[in-house]
């Protein structure tokens, strides 16, 4: 645990852990780990709320605004020129680059090979590579052009056969989630698709410590991702320059070099099932609102006769949000909801402002600052949940949104007018 050693092998065994998932296996994995483990861990996150929005964006080995922003994981959205070649024919389903000691469907390429492409495409300087002896899918290492040490790394994947996978890794995000700079995406001749992510390892901008990225989804479907840090490590009191090394042009260089086409090719081939885009287990399978169901009946319960107009909207499964704005500036609403959630009933609704409806349902009002940044930012919410543990709770903001400033004193909507929306038996027709 001293002087974040702790931290760095963490991420490293994280790292590590995430690539031995195939990224075709995020339907799988998201619809059985949402169906069971969301009811749980995720669950008692998000009773915070306040980070709800940077669930948003799953990517390759985490999620914007965290760890998918470095190490060896990718996310962000656009479809596809062929950088790759296809995977070996005859191969039993697993890739060229498998040698004595992987097992199936690992990938096992050189790490001195991925190293050497990396070195071969980016501005002269000196480099310290991790388990340069090893295999793996991933390059990362410490990059010095004598102006400061940045951690820098490149993960090869499969985007999956399912088209979905692949498009949300180059797709810029919601802003109103995860504050950055500037963020592109283009096609490119032969059908590629790139993006250009400049933004921050923490979203709420508190620490600076920087990290850009380029995600490449090749036409025949393979994802490379690069990403670079300002920092030899995402710890903000390991900044060594204002920004990291490579600039856009530079990074999209890297992601685009036909060095990677041989490595790509060793990746494991999908299985028979994910080819044929087999559909999960019904079991696994997760019933539930959609983001635009949230959103819209979330903007269907706003106030009338406020002056209300909706000039932002997004949001994804059980979470929505607008931005509005009444004339004295804008406010972000968003709203949560979460079946089955009477297992953790007396951690959320405890202890003092909590009050009961004549119908069982519990109601906690609370006004509190923000917690993402904002200089001056409000959070006042309405949480309720009924005698069966369905819960909806509902926030606004004085600001568009968490991470930028105030823009009004107090929120658009009065902790009452959230109860209200929150209470509305509309919630419950969302969810089978």
């Amino acid at each position: 645990m001293t002087n974040g050693r702790f931290e760095d092998e963490l991420g490293a065994v994280l790292r590590a852990t995430g690539e031995g998932f195939a990224v075709d296996d995020r339907r799988e994995l998201a619809a059985g780990g949402l169906a069971r483990g969301r009811r749980r861990l995720v669950r008692r996150r998000v009773a915070t709320v306040g980070g709800a929005l940077a669930l948003a964006a799953i990517g390759v080995g985490g999620v914007y605004g965290g760890s998918l922003l470095g190490g060896s994981a990718g996310s962000g959205g656009i479809e596809q020129t062929s950088v790759a070649g296809p995977a070996p024919a005859g191969d039993g389903g697993q890739g060229a680059g498998q040698k004595g000691g992987a097992g199936p469907g690992t990938p096992s390429i050189p790490v001195a090979e991925l190293a050497a492409v990396l070195k071969a495409n980016t501005p002269a300087g000196t480099w310290q590579i991790d388990n340069e002896q090893g295999t793996g899918q991933s390059v990362t290492g410490v990059y010095d052009d004598g102006k400061g040490k940045s951690g820098v790394s490149v993960g090869l994947y499969r985007a999956g056969s399912d088209g979905e996978s692949g498009t949300s890794q180059v797709t810029c995000p919601d802003q109103v989630a995860v504050p950055y700079d500037a963020c592109t995406t283009e096609r490119l001749a032969g059908g590629a698709k790139l993006m250009v992510f400049q933004g921050y390892e923490y979203p709420d901008k508190r620490v600076l410590t920087k990290n850009w990225r380029a995600v490449l989804l090749t036409k025949d479907g393979f994802l490379v991702d690069a990403s670079e840090y300002n920092a030899p490590t995402e710890k903000d009191s390991a900044i060594t320059r204002p920004n990291p090394p490579f600039d856009p042009a530079q990074l999209k260089k890297l992601v685009t070099a036909d060095g990677w086409r041989p490595l790509l090719a060793q990746l494991p081939a999908l299985k028979k099932a994910e080819r044929a885009g087999a559909p999960s287990a019904p079991d696994a399978r997760v019933s539930g609102p959609t983001g635009a169901q949230v959103r819209s009946t979330l903007t269907s319960l706003l106030p009338k006769g406020l002056g209300l107009r909706v000039v932002g909207k997004g949001g994804e499964g059980e979470h929505g949000y607008v931005v509005v704005d009444d004339g004295h500036g804008r406010s972000l609403v968003q709203v949560n909801v979460q079946p089955d959630m009477g297992g953790v009933r007396k951690e959320l609704f405890d202890g003092p402002g909590v009050t009961t409806e004549p119908d069982g349902t519990m109601v906690k009002l609370e006004k509190k600052a923000g917690e993402k940044g904002g200089a001056g930012v409000v959070w006042w919410s309405a949480d309720t949940m009924d005698k069966n543990g369905f819960r909806v709770i509902v926030s606004a903001f004085n600001s568009g949104t968490q991470h930028d400033a105030a823009t009004r004193t107090d929120p658009a909507l009065t902790t009452e007018q959230l109860k209200e929306i929150a209470l509305s038996s509309k919630w419950h027709q969302l969810v089978k």
